[in-house]
C-alpha cells in the first residue's frame, strides 16, 4: 500500500514538474531590439507588417520551445537613408545601437574600415557557419554585405532599374505600346513627343547631391553605363574620372535638363525631390522616370492602389546610348544594389541575434515575405511570390547588371558622382569643367596612383 501511494506521489510530482516546466525554462526575458527605414503605413510600411505579425510571433514562439524568454521590439525609424547611416556611426561609435539593424552593402566596407562592424563568426560563433540557409544564397548575393572574403550580414534582397512610363499619358500622346526604345536618340524622342502632348515632366533621371545615393544609382550610373563605361576600372583596379563615356553622359543630363527643358531640374536640386518625383508619377504630371524596382513594389503604393499601379504604369529597359555601345558592349544597362540586416558587435545576446537574423531569412520567413511583398529574393529557393511584373524585370534586367565597387572609398566618390551631376544640371558649370573638377576631387580622394584618365576624341 506504501508503495502504491508513493507511487502515486511521485506521479503527481512529475506531473506537477511537467506542467510547471515550460515556466521554469522560460527564466530571465531577454529583450532584442531591430531598427529599419520603416514606419507603420509609411516608407516600407509592408516591412513593418511582415515583422510584427509574422517574424517577431514565430521568433518569440520558437525561442520558448526552446526554454528562452525572449521578446523583440521594432524601433521604426522614419528618416532618409543617410541619417539613418549617420545615426548607426553615432552608434555603434560608442558601443550602442540596436542588435539587429538593416544595412545598406555599400557601407559595408566604410563601416568596417572604422572598426564599427565585425564578421558574422566573430559575433555569434559557430552557429553562423553551420546555418542551412547559406546553401540557398549565390556567392555574389552574399558578397552584398561582404568585404575582403568576411560576411558581415545576410542580404534581404537585390533589385534592378529601368524606366518606368505611363501608359496612360503615353497613348494621350499616340505613342505606341508596349515602349522599348533602343538608343538615347529614340529615348529623347519620345520625351519630346511627350512635351509636344503637353506633358509637364517628359523624363527625370536623378541628379544631385539631394537624393544621395539614388543619384547615383538610378542616374549617374545608368547613364554613364550607358555610355559604355563603369565608375571604376575592375581590371586595372582605378577609377575613371575623366573619358569620352562620362563627357557623353554628362552632356545627355545638359540635353534633358538645360537644352530641352525635358525635365524638371528643380526637383532635383530640392530635400524632397525624390518624393515629389513619386507624386508628380502618380498624378500623371511625369511621363517617365528613371528608377529601382522597388518604385514598383514599394513607393508607387503609397500614392496608386495596385488596380490602379498595374493599369498604368509601365516599364522598359534603359537603352545604351546607341545599340552595342553599353557597357561590356551592351544594347541595355542596368545596376543591381541590395540592402541586409547585420549584428551589431556590441550587443549582450550575440546568440539570439543571430537566432532572429537566421529565422527571419529562412525559407518559411521568406515565402511569408513574398506574400505581402513579392520582389527578387536572396535565396534561390523562393521563387518571386505572384507578381508577374517582378518576375519579368528579374528575368530580363539580372543578366545584364552590374554591381558598385566594394571599395572603402565608393561612398565619398559617389558623392562627388552626384556632385557632378548637380554642377550640369543647376547650370553652374558646363560638362567639360563638372568632369574636371570630379577628376580633380577623386584624384585627391585616392591619389594619382589610383586614377586613371581616357583621352577624349
Amino acid at each position: 500500500m506504501l508503495t502504491r501511494k508513493f507511487s502515486s506521489l511521485l506521479l503527481v510530482l512529475a506531473l506537477i514538474l511537467m506542467a510547471a516546466a515550460p515556466v521554469l525554462a522560460q527564466g530571465e526575458e531577454i529583450r532584442l531590439t531591430m531598427t529599419c527605414r520603416c514606419v507603420a503605413g509609411g516608407v516600407n510600411n509592408n516591412l513593418v507588417v511582415w515583422l510584427n505579425t509574422y517574424v517577431f510571433p514565430t521568433f518569440q514562439e520558437k525561442m520558448a520551445a526552446e526554454g528562452k524568454n525572449v521578446v523583440v521590439e521594432l524601433v521604426e525609424f522614419g528618416g532618409g537613408d543617410e541619417q539613418l547611416k549617420e545615426q548607426y556611426a553615432l552608434d555603434l561609435g560608442v558601443g550602442a545601437g540596436h542588435d539587429v539593424f538593416a544595412f545598406d552593402g555599400f557601407w559595408v566596407p566604410e563601416f568596417v574600415e572604422a572598426g564599427l562592424l565585425k564578421p558574422l563568426d566573430e559575433i555569434a560563433g559557430e552557429a553562423v557557419t553551420s546555418w542551412e540557409g547559406w546553401a540557398h544564397i549565390t556567392p555574389g548575393i552574399q558578397s552584398i554585405l561582404g568585404y575582403q572574403g568576411k560576411l558581415y550580414g545576410i542580404a534581404s534582397g537585390t533589385d534592378v532599374r529601368q524606366i518606368f512610363y505611363r501608359t496612360d499619358v503615353f497613348e494621350q500622346a499616340g505613342i505606341e505600346m508596349p515602349w522599348q526604345p533602343t538608343s538615347w536618340a529614340e529615348l529623347l524622342d519620345t520625351a519630346r513627343a511627350l512635351k509636344e502632348a503637353g506633358v509637364e515632366i517628359p523624363l527625370q533621371v536623378n541628379a544631385g547631391t539631394a537624393m544621395g545615393e539614388a543619384t547615383t544609382m538610378q542616374g549617374w550610373f545608368m547613364v554613364l553605363l550607358g555610355a559604355g563605361e563603369h565608375m571604376y576600372d575592375f581590371e586595372d583596379g582605378k577609377w575613371i574620372v575623366s573619358s569620352p563615356a562620362i563627357l557623353n553622359a554628362l552632356n545627355f543630363y545638359k540635353t534633358v535638363y538645360l537644352d530641352e527643358g525635358l525635365g524638371d531640374a528643380r526637383m532635383q536640386l530640392v530635400a524632397d525631390g525624390r518624393d515629389r518625383s513619386f507624386q508628380a508619377f502618380a498624378e500623371g504630371r511625369v511621363g517617365m522616370l528613371v528608377e529601382g524596382d522597388w518604385f514598383w513594389r514599394s513607393a508607387i503604393l503609397n500614392f496608386l492602389d495596385v488596380p490602379t499601379r498595374n493599369q498604368v504604369v509601365g516599364w522598359a529597359k534603359m537603352p545604351a546610348m546607341e545599340p552595342g555601345k553599353g557597357y561590356r558592349g551592351q544594347d541595355f544597362v542596368t545596376i543591381s544594389g541590395g540592402t541586409g540586416w547585420v549584428l551589431n558587435p556590441n550587443t549582450e545576446h550575440p546568440v539570439e541575434a543571430w537566432e532572429l537574423l537566421a529565422h527571419m531569412s529562412s525559407l518559411d520567413a521568406q515565402r511569408a515575405w513574398e506574400l505581402i511583398q513579392p520582389r527578387i529574393n536572396f535565396r534561390d529557393d523562393v521563387p518571386v511570390g505572384g507578381d508577374p511584373v517582378m518576375s519579368a524585370m528579374a528575368e530580363a534586367l539580372l543578366p545584364l547588371t552590374t554591381v558598385r565597387p566594394m571599395l572603402p572609398a565608393y561612398p565619398q566618390i559617389s558623392y562627388q558622382a552626384q556632385l557632378m551631376t548637380e554642377r550640369v544640371v543647376s547650370g553652374e558649370m558646363t560638362p567639360e569643367e563638372a568632369m574636371a573638377a570630379y577628376a580633380e576631387a577623386v584624384t585627391e580622394l585616392v591619389g594619382e596612383e589610383n586614377v586613371k584618365s581616357i583621352p577624349l576624341q
